[in-house]
C-alpha cells in the first residue's frame, strides 16, 4: 500500500492467486463498508487505487472465488479479512461463529464443505493505516549498537512477563513496551553485562481456540496474526486509547533507548505458521486470501503441518518467501530491530524435496542489503520428516544449540543423580567429559569450521522448559494449571530435583540445587559461543515446576523481583561471570585469530586431567572420568589465560594445576561453592577442589 502524498487515497495492491475478484473495504466508525473492487490483476497481484484508503482509515479485504475447500479454495466474500501487510491493527477476534469460512455450530463444529454466509466484520480485528514516524523516531543510520558476535550476551525475555511485577517501575508502565527501556530494567541488564534483549514475539497475535475455551490465552505469542503490526495489548493503556500509531511509537521509542544505552533488540518471529490453526480453524486473513498458496499441503494435495500447529506456511511458494522478506525488511527499517531469532527455522527452508541449506529464502537472508548486516539466529528444527537441522544452516546464520543444551545438563544434572545414587556414571555414547568437552569447546562436531565456533548459540533453559531453578527441583513437569491433564510439555527435561520434588526446607537438598544452578551458569557463561540466559534464570525464578507456561499470564510466568538473600547471591554470582567474559578477551574469543581467516583457526584450548597432565585419547574415552581442567590460552595474544576446573563427581579431590610455558602462578577468579579463598596457586600446586563444583583461575 503507497499512500498518495496529496491525500487523495492510496495505491493498493493484494496478492490473491486463485481470487476472482478483490474488494478493499474501508470501514466507517459506524460498522459501514466504503467498498472498492481492485480493476486489475497481473500473476495472481490485484491492484489499483483507493481513493478512501487514507492514514488513520480503519479497513479489510474481501474475496470473492470458488469455495473448494479440498484444493486449497476457500474463497468467502461474506468474510472481512485482515490484510498480511497491515501496520496497526484494531480490535481482536471474538469467539464467534462468524469468524470461520465455513458453517459452524454453537460449538463451533461444522462442516468446510459449506461455506458460511454470516458476516465477519463485527467479530474481526481490521487493519489501521498508518502514516509516517515522527522525524525523531525515524531510523538513524548510526544509531544501532553493532554489537559483535564474540561480545554478545544474549537474553530472551517477554516484554510483558519481564517488568510486570517490576517495583521500581510505574505501575501503568508495567508490562508495555515503555518499560522495556525504563532506567530500572536498563540498569539491571547493565549490571549483568546483556548486550542483546531478545524478545518473545512482538507480532500482533490472538489466542488458539482451545485456550479460550478453557478461559486461558497464549501468552508468549506465537501465534500470529498480523506479520507488520505490534502486539496492542504489549502497550500503555494511554497508547492503546490513543491508536495503533502510538502503539507503535511506543515500540519504536522503546528500541530507541534501549539503543541510546547500548543494547540491541532481537525480536523471536513466527514466519513457520499462522493463528489460522488447522483447516477447520478460523477464516481472518491468508486462508481467505489464497489458502492453496499460502499454506503447505502434502503430494496429494492435504494440509501438512510441520510446525504442530495446526497449519504451516509454504516456503516452496515465492510469494510466501516474498511476504517473509517483506517484513522482516520492515521492522529494521521502521523500527531500527538488531535481528531476528526463527522459530521452527527448518520449516522456513523447506523446498519440494525437504529441507534445503540453499533454500532461496536462506540465500536472500544472507544476501539482502537491509538484512544481511542483522544479527540472524535460527532454531534449527520443526516437527516434520527430518525436521532436526542443527548445524546444518547457511551462514551468516547463528544457531540455538540444543546439544550444547542437552549435554551440559545430563552432565551436571542426570548422570550426577545417578552418581549419587551409588550407580557408575552412564557409559552410553555422547556421555561424559567427552560431550561436555566438546560443547564447551563450541561444539565442532555440529558446526562447519568455516562458521566458526561463534555460531553456536548456548542455552541451558529458554522460555520452553523448566525455568534454572525448576531443572534443579523437579524430575516431573507440572502443567496442570494449562488444564490439559499434564500431557503438555516436555518429558524429557534432563533435570533433577536433587532428592526432593519441589519445594524443601532441607539445607543439604538446598545447598545441592543452588549449586548446581552455579555449575550450569559457569558452564554456560564460560563456554566458547554466545551465551543466552532467560530472564530470570540469574536470580532463580521458578514458575512451580510448569515446564510449559505459555498460557500463563499471570505470577506463574511474571519475573518476581523481590529476591529472597539467596538469590541476590545468586545473582552477584552471575554478574561475577559475566564480568570475568567481559574482562578476559579468551572467555569471548577462544579459538579465534583476529584477522585471520576461520582455517587458520589454532589450538587455544588446552585439556589437563586432575593430576596436570594433557588428556590423552584414552583419558577422554574412560567413562567414569568426572575432573577436567581447560586452560584458555592467551599467551599469543599476549593476555591473560584462564583456567577452568571442573569436578563433576561426589569426591572433594585435590587437583594438581598444569605446568605450561610461560605461567607460573593461577589466580583465583570465582567458585561455585562457598569457598571463595582468594590464595594464588602456583603452576603445578595442588588445588582442592570441592565436589560438584566449577573454579576459575587466571594468569596474573
Amino acid at each position: 500500500m503507497t499512500l498518495r502524498e496529496d491525500g487523495r487515497g492510496a495505491d493498493v495492491a493484494v496478492f490473491a492467486g486463485h481470487a476472482d475478484a478483490v474488494e478493499v473495504c474501508v470501514v466507517a466508525a459506524d460498522g459501514s463498508e466504503t467498498r472498492t473492487r481492485l480493476p486489475d490483476v497481473e500473476h495472481g497481484v490485484w491492484h489499483g487505487h483507493v481513493p478512501a484508503l487514507v492514514a488513520g482509515s480503519r479497513y479489510g479485504l474481501r474475496v470473492h472465488g470458488r469455495w473448494d475447500p479440498e484444493r486449497g479454495l476457500r474463497h468467502n466474500s461474506a468474510k472481512l479479512l485482515l490484510d498480511p501487510y497491515a501496520r496497526g491493527i484494531e480490535g481482536e477476534v471474538a469467539l464467534a461463529p462468524e469468524i470461520f469460512g465455513h458453517t459452524v455450530d454453537g460449538s463451533l463444529r461444522g462442516d468446510l464443505a459449506v461455506a458460511d454466509p454470516r458476516d465477519s466484520a463485527p467479530h474481526v480485528p481490521r487493519g489501521v493505516v498508518l502514516g509516517e514516524l515522527a522525524p525523531e523516531l525515524r531510523v538513524t543510520p548510526g544509531e544501532r549498537p553493532r554489537v559483535a558476535w564474540a561480545d554478545t550476551v544474549v537474553y530472551e525475555a517477554h516484554v510483558r512477563g519481564l517488568t510486570k511485577r517490576h517495583p521500581d517501575v510505574p505501575e501503568d508502565l508495567r508490562g508495555t513496551y515503555a518499560a522495556l527501556a525504563h532506567p530500572a530494567v536498563v540498569e539491571h541488564l547493565h549490571s549483568l553485562g546483556v548486550t542483546t534483549l531478545e524478545l518473545l514475539p512482538v507480532h500482533a497475535s490472538t489466542s488458539e481456540i482451545a485456550l479460550r475455551r478453557r478461559g486461558l490465552v497464549n501468552h508468549w505469542g506465537y501465534n500470529t496474526l498480523a506479520f507488520n503490526a505490534p502486539h496492542p495489548g504489549y502497550a500503555t493503556a494511554a497508547a492503546r486509547a490513543a491508536g495503533p500509531e502510538a502503539v507503535r511509537d511506543e515500540f519504536r521509542r522503546a528500541v530507541r533507548d534501549l539503543h541510546a544505552a547500548g543494547i540491541e533488540v532481537l525480536l523471536d518471529v513466527v514466519y513457520n505458521h499462522s493463528c489460522e490453526e488447522g483447516p477447520d480453524g478460523p477464516h481472518l486473513s491468508l486462508r481467505g486470501l489464497d489458502d492453496a498458496t499460502y499454506y503447505l499441503r502434502d503430494a496429494g494435495g492435504r494440509p501438512f503441518d510441520v510446525t504442530g500447529c495446526g497449519n504451516s506456511l509454504d516456503f516452496t511458494e515465492r510469494r510466501v518467501v516474498q511476504f517473509a522478506l517483506d517484513s522482516l525488511r520492515y521492522w529494521v527499517g521502521e523500527y531500527g530491530v538488531d535481528g531476528f531469532r526463527f522459530d521452527l527455522m527448518t520449516t522456513l527452508a523447506r523446498g519440494r524435496e525437504g529441507f534445503s541449506p540453499d533454500h532461496p529464502f536462506l540465500v536472500a537472508l544472507g544476501t539482502d542489503p537491509v538484512l544481511a548486516g542483522t544479527k540472524l539466529v535460527a532454531e534449527p528444527w520443526d516437527v516434520g520428516p527430518f525436521g532436526w537441522r542443527t548445524g546444518q544452516f547457511p551462514a551468516p546464520l547463528h544457531e540455538w544449540n540444543d546439544r550444547y543444551r542437552d549435554g551440559v545438563r545430563r552432565f551436571w544434572l542426570t548422570d550426577a543423580r545417578e552418581i549419587s545414587l551409588g550407580h557408575s556414571a552412564p557409559a552410553a555414547a555422547g556421555r561424559g567429559l567427552r560431550e561436555l568437552a566438546t560443547r564447551f569447546a563450541g561444539s565442532a562436531d555440529t558446526f562447519d569450521v568455516q562458521r566458526g565456533r561463534l555460531t553456536s548459540v548456548n542455552f541451558v533453559t529458554a522460555h520452553d522448559g523448566f525455568t534454572l531453578a525448576d531443572l534443579v527441583a523437579h524430575d516431573h513437569k507440572h502443567n496442570e494449571a494449562n488444564g490439559e491433564g499434564n500431557r503438555d510439555g516436555s518429558d524429557s527435561d534432563t533435570s533433577w530435583n536433587h532428592g526432593v520434588e519441589g519445594e524443601t526446607a532441607d539445607a543439604a537438598v538446598l545447598e545441592g540445587r543452588r549449586r548446581s544452578v552455579r555449575n550450569l551458569f559457569a558452564t554456560l557463561v564460560l563456554s566458547t559461543g554466545v551465551p543466552m540466559l532467560t530472564a530470570g534464570d540469574e536470580f532463580g525464578r521458578s514458575q512451580g515446576g510448569n515446564n510449559n507456561a505459555y498460557c500463563q499470564d499471570n505470577e506463574v510466568s511474571w519475573v518476581d523481583w523481590d529476591l529472597a538473600p539467596w538469590q541476590s547471591d545468586l545473582l552477584a554470582d552471575v554478574r561475577d561471570l559475566l564480568a570475568l567474559r567481559r574482562r578476559y578477551p579468551v572467555l569471548r574469543e577462544a579459538g579465534v585469530r583476529r584477522g585471520s581467516p576461520v582455517r587458520e583457526q589454532r589450538q587455544d584450548l588446552l585439556w589437563f586431567t586432575e593430576d596436570g597432565r594433557a588428556m590423552t585419547v584414552e583419558d577422554w574415552h574412560q567413562a567414569d572420568r568426572r575432573v577436567l581442567q581447560v586452560l584458555l590460552d592467551g599467551r599469543d595474544r599476549g593476555e591473560h589465560s584462564v583456567l577452568v576446573v571442573l569436578n563433576g563427581g561426589p569426591r572433594q579431590l585435590d587437583v594438581t594445576t598444569p605446568v605450561v610455558e610461560g605461567v607460573t602462578t593461577f589466580e583465583p577468579r570465582w567458585s561455585s561453592t562457598s569457598d571463595r579463598r582468594r590464595r594464588a596457586v602456583r603452576a603445578g600446586q595442588a588445588l582442592r577442589v570441592a565436589p560438584w563444583s566449577v573454579r576459575v583461575l587466571a594468569t596474573p
